[in-house]
């Protein structure tokens, strides 16, 4: 298996375990704050569960299909990651939608963002630069 698809099965991993984490009672404080940070909702665990969901279908698919779905997601959920690190909301869950702008500290965007951040930049670097390069024979 080709590089680019383990990360698809990394990212399917790792979004079904952040689902999961959110009911953990040991990660949330007594406001139901996951790490003391933010409120993960249904629209929230829906977004991680399909992004995990299409991540692990594509890795299982193709080299090419494993690729597309770096370089659609990436540049998504960065922007993502930004849009909330400004406003304190997303689209991609609709938050901005559903709340609007959100006041919080400084510390509290940061932390509830830069997952988003480092995950699309690491989706895009993924898509348009490791799969840029030749692919293994044997994953042609």
């Amino acid at each position: 298996m080709d590089t680019v698809r383990r990360f698809g099965w990394i990212y399917c991993l790792g979004f079904m375990a952040v689902v999961a984490i959110g009911y953990v009672p040991a990660f949330n404080d007594a406001d139901g704050n996951l790490f003391g940070l933010f409120k993960l909702d249904l629209y929230d665990d829906s977004l991680h569960f399909f992004s995990g969901v299409w991540a692990g279908v594509a890795a299982w698919s193709s080299y090419g299909a494993a690729r597309t779905y770096f370089r659609l997601f990436g540049p998504l959920y960065f922007a993502d990651g930004v849009m909330g690190l400004f406003l304190g909301s997303g689209y991609l869950d609709g938050g901005i939608f559903l709340y609007g702008p959100i006041q919080q500290s400084l510390y509290a965007h940061v932390f509830a963002n830069l997952p988003h951040l480092l995950i699309g930049g690491l989706a895009i670097w993924v898509g348009y630069r490791l799969a840029r390069a030749p692919r293994p024979a044997f994953a042609r």
